[in-house]
């Protein structure tokens, strides 16, 4: 494993700095897609692998269930027990992890060149073959209920899945993936079994490559590993309705210091205003200590140690969030400071230097972001989750560049509404009242 990460590094050392990424698309004979980039100076191939759908596919009532499966992926496989499945992994100097979000079921896998054909074995093991034993299953089940109950302690993690309730109501997006203790507690072998089946299928793969391997070695790679997945799998959710009121939920939690989540519904990535909203979010609360937010509500007030906020599309809905924390005696301040700014945006804009400060940090940040392998294949899946063109690497900062102050100021005025931003405070703050309640 010390070798696997040793190649990691060099190859980040050997990338230029600058994002010029050529992508190749292949197909396989069985048919299955994916985008490689082809670096044979190092024996090394990072493999992204997305599964779409994710923990949003969990069947009614079942709600964990693809998160505690994800969780065993790694746990058994094929003839090889958890104990077994970690030895060999660690024999093959392989690295392979498993995630999940309510989008997507995510497969990461890095393996020396020499070792391929048997890593990819073993990962096809742990898809097509988990075993789910019960030992690992009540072992990884007691992590998620453990997880799930150390949340309930935590104000941030009580304001996001509030904030998330709010918002999208009873659509998956408005639970948490790791399901409750009630649902999580109940799931059976079989359960495990159909979340398998449900988001582990041919029709929602996305794949990137990128290292020592040649599109035709992909190819039959990609059939080897994947071509004997079901062909489809549960059907994809709805969209959500994103249902976001006016005011304030406050949840009553013991602390001195409030949480809050703030948001209003956003725009979609693929919505042609996308580099222009993100330019603004950059000046208003996505630019660290230079954004608006941060120089208003911490450097000229002291009422917190960080404010930011962030656009956030999502396969089934758009959603424009922000968080702060501040004293409970404060937070009804900071609060107002941030509907004042968020409503002088809407009304204003930005200004010319905020506009060309904020392009030259987004559009030279972004070469950084290739700093290996794995992040580029990891970029890959991303861009055909999007439907982007294999060019758009190359062009993505000129969109940015060609966003004006004009583009801003018309954007800042359809996108934001002051008056509809909706704050989920937990705490015991002071002089603030609800309008609605954590159960609505």
């Amino acid at each position: 494993m010390r070798l696997i990460y040793a190649l990691i590094l060099t190859v980040v050392a050997a990338l230029p700095a600058r994002a010029e990424v050529d992508i190749q698309p292949v197909t396989s004979p069985g048919g299955i897609t994916a985008w490689l980039v082809e670096e044979h100076s190092i024996p090394f191939v990072a493999l992204e692998i997305r599964f779409r759908g994710g923990a949003s596919l969990d069947a009614p009532g079942k709600r964990g269930a693809i998160n505690l499966m994800t969780g065993l992926l790694e746990e058994g496989a094929g003839d090889m027990d958890a104990r077994a499945f970690s030895r060999e992994t660690e024999a093959l100097a392989t690295s392979l992890s498993f995630d999940v979000s309510d989008d997507a079921l995510s497969v990461s896998a890095r393996f020396l060149t020499e070792n391929r054909d048997a890593s990819i074995e073993l990962l096809r093991a742990a898809l097509l073959e988990p075993r789910f034993d019960e030992d690992a299953v009540e072992r990884v089940r007691g992590q998620v209920i453990s997880n799930i109950q150390s949340n309930q302690k935590d104000p941030n993690e009580i304001a996001r899945e509030t904030f998330d309730k709010v918002a999208f109501g009873d659509h998956p997006y408005g639970s948490s993936l790791n399901g409750t203790l009630e649902t999580v507690a109940g799931l059976t072998r079989d359960d495990l079994i159909a979340a398998q089946s449900a988001v582990l299928a041919r029709d929602r793969i996305y794949v990137g490559a990128v290292g020592d391997i040649t599109p035709e070695e992909l190819g039959e790679l990609l059939d080897t590993l994947l071509g004997d997945l079901p062909a489809k799998g549960a059907p994809m959710p709805s969209r959500a309705e994103v249902d976001i009121p006016a005011g304030t939920t406050l949840v009553d939690f013991a602390t001195p210091q409030s949480v809050a989540i703030f948001g209003q519904p956003g725009l979609a990535q693929d919505d042609p205003d996308w580099f222009t909203a993100t330019v603004l979010n950059h000046v208003l609360g996505g630019g660290g200590f230079e954004s608006r937010l941060m120089t208003e509500v911490r450097e000229k007030r002291g009422l917190t140690y960080g404010v930011y906020s962030y656009l956030a599309p999502r396969d089934l809905a758009e959603t424009y969030l922000g968080s702060v924390s501040s004293a409970n005696d404060r937070i009804g301040e900071a609060i107002d400071v941030i509907r004042a700014e968020w409503a002088k945006a809407a009304a204003e804009g930005i200004t010319q230097e905020e506009l060309e400060a904020a392009k030259t940090y987004i559009t030279g940040a972004y070469p950084l972001r290739f700093d290996g392998n794995s992040p580029i294949a990891n970029i890959l899946v991303g861009m055909q989750m999007l439907d982007l063109p294999t060019d758009y690497i190359a062009t993505r900062n000129d969109k940015v560049e060609a966003v004006t102050l004009a583009d801003v100021k018309r954007v800042a005025a359809d996108l934001l509404d002051p008056e509809n931003l909706h704050f989920v405070v937990v705490g015991q703050p002071e002089g603030l009242e609800a309008s609605t309640s954590p159960q609505e």
